[in-house]
This record gives C-alpha cells, sequence and structure tokens, in this order.
C-alpha cells in the first residue's frame, strides 16, 4: 500500500475534525492540597445537573458539553470537606476554575490510608488502555490495576511481585537480563506476555523491574494491536508501567528494607519544585537492590535511577522528559529443560524428580552483566477546548554481557529414576537491541449534532535495531546425588574452557525492523447509557533481513487491525454490560514449502499473517457508593494461519512447514476490588483458561500448549486497618495465589510431564504515620516447594522475611 497516501489522508480527517464540532462548553481546571500537592481521585461536579469527573494523578479534570448558564462547581471525597465555586458560562468557551482543598497532602493520603475514603485499591478510569482519558464502565476492554497503594501495603518492590495481583495472571520465567528481552515472563488467556510498554509507549527492561517509579500498572486483556502495535503485546494482552510524575511541591520518602537471603535495599523518592512559579519540577526516584538466593550460590544486584522533569511553559503547554537508568549484575536463576520424555527419567511430575531444591547445582562466577537506558520526551498541547495534542517519543537500548547457566536432565540408561545432570551455559556477548518509538496522537471530545464523540488519531513509527550474539558450550554430565561436588561449575573453569576451544555454538541475532502505523479510534454515545466504540489501524511493516542463526531475507507486510466494543449501562455510572471484538497479528516472514509440482523440493514462501480475533462479553459494577468494583467476562479467542510441520510424510522428512495451523483460547476472568467494612479491603480475582491446538501436529493436536501455563489461577488479599481510636495507621494483611497443575510436557510422543499445583500465602503488617511507616512482610508464608515454567521447570524462594523503615517528607 501507499503509507504516504494513507498518513496524509488521516491528518486530512484529522483537520476537518474542529470544523465538525459541536459548539460547546467545557470547564477545566487543577485541584490541589492546601500545601500545593495534586488531589487525585477526587471528585468535580455540577451541582443537580449530574454532570461531573474525577481528577487525574496530576489533580487535573474537565467536564464537557456544557450549555450555557451559571453552575455550582464542587470539590468532594468521601471523608473531605466540600469546596464550592459559581461559574458562569456565556459562549462555546473553556472556562478555567481551579481549587484548593481545605486538607493537605498528608491529610488526603491519609484519608486514604485509614480507609475512610472508598475502595483506595481500586482506580475508575484510564488514559492510557484506550489512548484517551475513560472510565472503566465505559470500556468495552477488560483491564486490571494494580495502584502504588496496594504494592506499599504489601511490601512490595518489584514488577514481578506486583503482577501476581492481576487476575488470571501468571509468572513463567523470571527476567533473563538478555539484551532485547523484556523482563520476566507472564502468562495471560494463554499467551505469554512481558512488560516492555511503559505509559503506553515502548519502554524494554530486561533485568527485574525495579517498582520504585511505578505509579501504577496496567494490565491490558485480550488482542490489542489496534492501538499498541504487535511488536510489544501478545494475543493474551499486555502490561503498561505507569510512572510517577512531578508535583508542585517539596517533598518524598527515604526507605531502608532488608530481609534474609540476603535482602538489601535503599530507595528514595525527591520532589522539588525548581522555581518561584512552580513551573518547573523535578521528581527523582532511585533504588539499590541486593537479593540473595535460597539455594547454595545465586544474587542479583540492581541499581535505578529514574528521574523526571515537567515544564509548563504555558496553561496551554506541557513538556515532560524522563529517564530510567538500569544496572544489573545477576547469575541468571536456575531453569531445568527437558528434551527426553519424563517418564524415561522416572517421573510425571516435577516433585517426583531426584532433584535437590536447594541445591543450584554449580559454582561462584557465573554471573552477567546488564543495562537498560530509556529516555522519553512528551509535548502536551491544548488546542482548543475540545482538542488536545500529544507528541510522544521513547528511545529504549539494552546491553547484556556475560554468563548464562543451562541445565537438563537425562536418564543414566541403568536404572530408572537414576538421571545425569547436563550442565552447560548460554550466553551473550556484548550484545545490543535498540528501539525507538515516535507516536503523534490528537485527541478530540467533541459533539455531532448531539451524539458525543471521543476521538483519537494517531501515527506512530517503531525501529528495532538487534545486536545479539548468543553463544554456548556444554561444560560436563554428572550425577545427580547428595553428596557430589557440583562447585567446579564456576566462573573461572568457563573461562578456561572457553579459553581452550571456540563454543560448541554461536547465534547471532541481528536485523533492523521498522513499523509506520496510523490508527483511528472513536468511542460515540449513542445515548447517555449506551457506547459504540469503533477503530482501525494500518501497519506498514518493513523487515530488513539480518541473522537468526543463518542470514535471512528481508520482506515488506501490510496489516490491518480492526477493535469494536459495546457499552450498555443499565444503571448509569454503576453497572455496565459490554461487548467486544478485538485483533491482533504477527509477522512470521518466509518459511520453507514442499513443492508438490517438484518431486523431493524445497520451496520458499512468503507467510500470511498470523491473526487473532477475541470475541468477549461481561459485566463490569461500581456499586455501593464505589464500595464494589467487578468484572467479570467471557472471552473466546481464535488464532489461525499458524506455521506447522507439514503432514504430507515426504515435507515432513524434509523439515516443510505449512500455514493451516488454529488455536483456540477460552475463558472466564473475574476481578473484584473491595470494601465491605470501614478499613476493611478486599483484592480478589479468579480464571479459568482452556486452550489447546485445534489443527496442528497429529503429535500434539487437541492438547494444551507447553506454553499455556495453569488453566485455573486466583489471586487473594485481605486486609484491615485498625480504627483511629484504636491504634491509626496500624494494619495487617493476608492473601496469596493459586495455580493448578502445569503441564510442560504435553504430546503422544513425549507424554506428560507436570509442576503439581500450588497455593503461596503472604503476609503483611504495617504501621503507617504522617512521618515514617514500618512494615514487615512475610512471603511464601508455608515454605512451599513449588515449580514455575516456560517449558521448563524452575524452582521458586522458599519463605522469606523482610522488614522495611521509610521517612516521608
Amino acid at each position: 500500500m501507499n503509507t504516504t497516501k494513507t498518513l496524509l489522508s488521516l491528518l486530512f480527517l484529522l483537520g476537518t475534525l474542529p470544523a465538525l464540532a459541536q459548539q460547546t462548553a467545557s470547564i477545566r481546571g487543577h485541584v490541589q492540597t492546601s500545601d500545593g500537592n495534586p488531589a487525585e481521585a477526587v471528585t468535580v461536579s455540577l451541582k443537580g445537573k449530574g454532570q461531573g469527573a474525577i481528577t487525574n494523578a496530576t489533580g487535573d479534570f474537565m467536564i464537557s458539553h456544557i450549555k450555557l448558564g451559571t453552575y455550582l462547581v464542587q470539590v468532594s471525597a468521601i471523608g473531605l470537606k466540600t469546596t464550592e465555586q459559581t461559574v458562569t458560562v456565556t459562549d462555546a468557551q473553556s472556562i478555567t476554575v481551579d481549587f484548593t482543598l481545605q486538607e493537605n497532602a498528608a491529610q488526603l493520603n491519609e484519608v486514604t490510608v485509614n480507609g475512610s475514603r472508598t475502595n483506595r485499591f481500586s482506580r475508575s478510569s484510564s488514559e492510557y488502555v484506550s489512548k484517551m482519558p475513560l472510565k472503566n464502565l465505559e470500556n468495552p476492554q477488560v483491564y486490571n490495576t494494580i495502584g502504588k497503594e496496594l504494592l506499599t501495603e504489601q511490601v512490595i518492590f518489584t514488577v514481578d511481585d506486583a503482577m501476581r495481583n492481576a487476575p488470571g495472571i501468571q509468572k513463567m520465567w523470571n527476567a533473563t537480563g538478555r539484551s532485547g528481552d523484556g523482563g520476566a515472563y507472564y502468562n495471560t488467556r494463554g499467551f505469554y506476555v512481558q512488560s516492555q510498554l511503559r505509559n503506553g509507549l515502548a519502554g524494554n527492561v530486561t533485568s527485574t523491574i525495579d517498582a520504585v517509579n511505578l505509579e501504577k500498572l496496567e494490565v491490558i486483556k485480550g488482542p490489542s494491536a489496534t492501538l499498541f502495535g504487535s511488536a510489544l503485546t501478545s494475543y493474551g494482552g499486555l502490561v503498561n508501567r505507569v510512572t510517577k510524575k512531578p508535583y508542585e511541591t517539596f517533598g518524598g520518602e527515604v526507605a531502608v528494607s532488608g530481609g534474609n537471603y540476603n535482602f538489601q535495599r535503599v530507595s528514595v523518592d525527591v520532589n522539588a519544585p525548581l522555581n518561584k512559579s512552580r513551573n518547573i519540577l523535578l521528581r527523582l526516584n532511585s533504588a539499590y537492590n541486593h537479593d540473595g538466593t535460597f539455594q547454595t550460590e545465586g544474587f542479583n544486584k540492581s541499581f535505578a535511577l529514574a528521574p523526571s522533569l515537567l515544564i509548563k511553559p504555558t496553561e496551554r503547554l506541557s513538556i515532560l522528559l524522563d529517564a530510567e537508568i538500569y544496572r544489573t549484575e545477576n547469575v541468571v536463576e536456575q531453569n531445568f529443560f527437558f528434551y527426553v520424555p519424563g517418564y524415561t527419567l522416572g517421573a510425571t511430575r516435577a516433585d517426583q524428580l531426584n532433584v535437590d531444591y536447594r541445591n543450584s547445582y554449580m559454582g561462584s562466577g557465573l554471573s552477567q552483566k546488564s543495562r537498560s537506558t530509556n529516555l522519553f520526551g512528551q509535548v502536551n498541547y491544548r488546542l482548543s477546548d475540545k482538542f488536545t495534542s500529544s507528541t510522544n517519543i521513547s528511545s529504549s537500548r539494552s546491553y547484556s554481557n556475560g554468563i548464562g547457566p543451562y541445565f537438563y536432565i537425562i536418564p543414566d540408561g541403568k536404572t530408572l529414576g537414576s538421571n545425569l545432570l547436563v550442565r552447560a551455559d548460554q550466553s551473550t556477548r556484548n550484545s545490543t537491541n535498540d528501539v525507538v518509538e515516535v507516536q503523534q496522537l490528537i485527541n478530540g471530545d467533541f459533539r455531532l449534532g448531539n451524539l458525543r464523540n471521543r476521538l483519537v488519531v494517531g501515527l506512530d513509527y517503531l525501529h528495532v535495531n538487534a545486536k545479539q550474539l548468543f553463544f554456548g558450550s556444554t561444560f560436563d554430565t554428572v550425577p545427580l546425588t547428595t553428596d557430589y561436588d557440583y562447585s567446579q561449575f564456576n566462573g573461572a573453569a568457563l573461562t578456561a574452557l572457553y579459553a581452550s576451544k571456540a563454543p560448541d555454538f554461536t547465534y547471532p541475532l541481528t536485523g533492523i525492523r521498522d513499523t509506520y502505523s496510523a490508527f483511528v479510534s472513536d468511542v460515540l454515545n449513542l445515548t447517555d447509557q449506551l457506547s459504540l466504540l469503533a477503530a482501525l489501524r494500518v501497519d506498514d511493516f518493513h523487515n530488513k533481513g539480518g541473522l537468526v542463526g543463518a542470514e535471512v531475507a528481508g520482506y515488506n507486510q501490510t496489516a490491518f487491525s480492526p477493535k469494536v466494543g459495546l457499552v450498555y449501562q443499565p444503571i448509569k455510572d454503576k453497572v455496565s454490560l459490554f461487548a467486544n471484538y478485538q485483533n491482533s497479528f504477527n509477522n512470521k516472514g518466509i518459511y520453507n514449502a514442499y513443492d508438490v509440482t517438484a518431486t523431493d523440493s524445497l520451496t520458499q514462501r512468503f507467510a500470511k499473517l498470523e491473526q487473532a480475533n477475541q470475541f468477549e462479553a461481561g459485566v463490569k459494577l461500581n456499586a455501593f457508593g464505589g464500595r464494589l468494583t467487578t468484572t467479570v467476562s467471557y472471552y473466546d479467542i481464535q488464532v489461525k494461519n499458524l506455521l506447522r510441520t507439514d503432514p504430507n510424510p515426504l515435507a515432513a522428512a524434509r523439515f516443510a512447514q505449512t500455514q493451516d495451523g488454529t488455536q483456540l483460547s477460552r475463558g472466564v476472568e473475574l476481578d473484584v476490588i473491595a470494601n465491605p467494612l470501614t478499613g476493611f479491603n478486599v483484592v480478589a480475582g479468579f480464571s479459568y483458561n482452556d486452550s489447546k491446538l485445534t489443527n496442528a501436529d497429529a503429535d500434539v493436536n487437541g492438547r494444551r500448549p507447553t506454553t499455556a501455563s495453569s488453566p485455573v489461577r486466583a489471586n487473594l488479599w485481605l486486609s484491615y486497618r485498625l480504627p483511629d481510636y484504636l491504634i491509626k495507621g496500624l494494619g495487617f494483611g493476608i492473601g496469596g495465589n493459586y495455580a493448578s497443575d502445569n503441564k510442560i510436557q504435553n504430546s503422544i510422543s513425549l507424554g506428560e510431564f507436570t509442576l503439581p499445583a500450588y497455593t503461596v500465602l503472604n503476609a503483611s503488617a504495617f504501621y503507617d504515620r504522617r512521618k515514617f511507616r514500618l512494615a514487615a512482610k512475610v512471603d511464601n508464608l508455608t515454605n512451599q516447594h513449588y515449580w514455575i515454567g516456560y517449558t521448563t521447570m524452575n524452582a521458586q524462594k522458599l519463605r522469606s522475611f523482610v522488614g522495611s523503615i521509610a521517612y516521608k517528607f
């Protein structure tokens, strides 16, 4: 297709929108506390008119489509004194009105902390999920939000641990730290996903991601290529990190934490205005983290620095400049791979293998160093009271160099269940991966006739440049016994091995990929209670070729991705019924096919787009004055054009492929965030997923993919804060996660090998006051032995204790 013509056409459409919009007024403004901090999540309403808005994280709000007249504007929240101003609207312009609460930031925080404010773990809206400000009840897509308040209560320091609060999410692998990787691997709706987006843009961190600058996590469910593309998302969804922003007063926190397994942590969060007019603001988050291991060898040592500078030259214009600098040294956590049927090892379950849970089976020095450097810029400009412009750029560079230990188990060929351990490495040498994304958004909120439209038009450019080198060798094969010295597999010995010989294999991964995209999405209010979302994306993908082990040819491909959603609110702002159709795709490149016209020959073919289409329906609630927020849904994802081995015996013998594979992934999800009693909060989730290959090789056809993880998952967190008249600020929490059996081998040829179901409990206690916070937690309270895996067996941390003290200023 002609990309230039398409983009120019979209720009022309954009230019016509202001002329189409009906002339109506809006009231916008900013709400701050008495000491100048932004007041988030307070209600701004027009008294007696049924119109209003909720302030965002920076304290800003906008109420649109207001007729001429005089209004009493109220700012209120449970536990706060109501503030009012009278505003007169005389023409179709934007009226600005700002509010200062009688409460300061600490008092507002205490209202939240002590549970007087309704449902403090619930977030009712997002500006990232649909790339426009939209309430959850108005959004036909399912997403889960995990805010910093919950992480603080659970004494959580990483994105990995925060994800255990998302319904239907299961970790498959810990972060490898390798260049180009996107941190830990998770599974959602039967497909793996990584946390590769930050504030809606590319923001890779290859190591374990520190939560020091995290405002909230958004886990967005289902195929989502229409607004986010396919390069950084999966058919199961995506994970978006929303970061902390600067505010207008001096403040912050310093915290020190320590625990068993040699856990040590120091973190700082400092915010300050840099001039008297408070329009140049700086916020700095930083953390040093050292974590040992429950096994005989291993550690993870990291440093994170995340400055954020906000400049507001005028009321219409703001400029945000961010950086994330991560430096990590770690030993890649132990993963056992399987290349033989589990039953030949004398086991069909992980807990039946003769493997010592606490033994790392290696010596010291097998570490690698990783670096992630992310730079971000955003320029927001209010074009009018109905249209805004947001220009965004992100640059992410990852680097890794060092050793990655690699293990697999084989039978000794003598006695069933008496096995051998093969020790090897899969390492990287000076590997880099660069990702640049530029995105221009125009948002509008206007009426055509009597119909309200909330529109986003976007242009996006994504550039990926990989220069990675993987290499490795088999070090030795040793018995699995209790009295063997496994320390001989160490850094010095492996260095000596490579000094004497070349690696057993090298695997270069290089290439440049450019994607030019345009998308448009509109939420049309057919009535006050019925809305329709319609969106379309076009991607022009250019793969310039490179090395994927061997040389591969480049190719170009164009993709379209539609999205449709419908929301009906039978009880306005309390109950919504929703349905959606969502799409995603994958560029598969060139594959070897069997040429039936020429006997015994192969031919290279250009693969069609792999496609995933989801149909979903459900109910969302915001009931009992906000004390109960719930989402329950049923989804059906159908994937087509999967590459698989050609069933023709002549073709299969030549490793030819055909592109007629299909997969189904269906299930239900439940998300509950509740405040049933003052001080008592509940965060709960449940999911069931039925995933299977429906047109695949006979060996796996009709079976659950080994990458789909556990079918049943549940999460729960219960917390209670004592009333102020007893002990102000004292609280306790307990909860955990359940996952059913996970088959990491599931075929006719290999049989079944299972990671057993597990229930892991966690607990915390905290004493939170205006100037300080004391907290302690226990993870894996019952000292459970359990494994996760991405076709592998990965032992997880035993019982751990952490204590933390923070000073707030």
